[in-house]
């Protein structure tokens, strides 16, 4: 007895299909490459728009003390290629007596913090510890003590381009009065905000001092009393 067994060719067959596994390598690459961009992405932030830096010394106080840890803005000011010498001065100019972050006038030295005082052109004079801009006294409610009357200096005419800078504590300040002036394309930037400021000795925020601040840091966490609070968010 023959049995014949009828099949419905109109009847498509489905077949499930097994999504393939990822490789390993194929894994490390697309790790990779997140990574990647987040590092493209906080050079580029840090080169064009903000940075963080500490305040090593007392030449901006009471302003500014050691400790301090600030949110700088270089937007406008300069574009940097990081873990370069490469950088451009972009268009936005400082004004008088803002502060200002720039490459130190002197090779090898870490890049200073002052303030403005002398503009391009102007006429600047120190007489018995009391600023003069073109004849008049610069009202300068910032500073950290009174005029020191052995103080002078001048007077001087700013070159174009360039600019006179000082810090608030004059007496605890290496600034143009004993280097001179500041290229206009050594400026930086410009402290935004104190985001964190802790009493340490200024050693421990010295360049190279990875150790110290660590240490600084752990200490904070055991002694938040070492944290100025007030401080916190302070802006300029």
């Amino acid at each position: 007895m023959n049995v014949e067994t009828n099949v419905d060719d109109k009847t498509p067959a489905v077949v499930a299909a097994t999504p393939r596994k990822p490789t390993v390598g194929k894994l490390i690459v697309r790790e990779a490459l997140s990574w990647l961009w987040v590092i493209l992405a906080f050079l580029f932030i840090t080169g064009t728009i903000v940075q963080a830096r500490v305040i090593p010394s007392g030449s901006m106080e009471n302003t500014l003390l050691v400790g301090d840890h600030l949110l700088m803005s270089r937007f406008g000011y300069d574009a940097e290629v990081p873990l370069t010498q490469l950088h451009m001065r972009l268009w936005r100019e400082p004004h008088r007596q803002q502060i200002i972050v720039f490459r130190a006038p002197l090779p090898g030295t870490p890049d200073y913090i002052k303030r403005l005082i002398g503009l391009a052109g102007d006429q600047l004079e120190i007489r018995e510890g009391v600023v003069y801009i073109n004849g008049k006294k610069l009202d300068e409610p910032y500073r950290a003590a009174p005029p020191n009357p052995l103080d002078s200096y001048g007077p001087v005419t700013v070159p174009p381009g360039e600019y006179f800078m000082m810090g608030d504590n004059r007496d605890d300040s290496y600034d143009s009065r004993y280097w001179g002036f500041v290229p206009h394309d050594n400026i930086i930037g410009t402290p935004v905000i104190v985001y964190m400021s802790i009493d340490a000795p200024g050693e421990a925020w010295d360049p190279g001092h990875i150790r110290d601040r660590l240490f600084t840091y752990m200490s904070a966490i055991l002694h938040p009393s070492l944290v100025r609070w007030n401080r916190i968010f302070k802006v300029f």
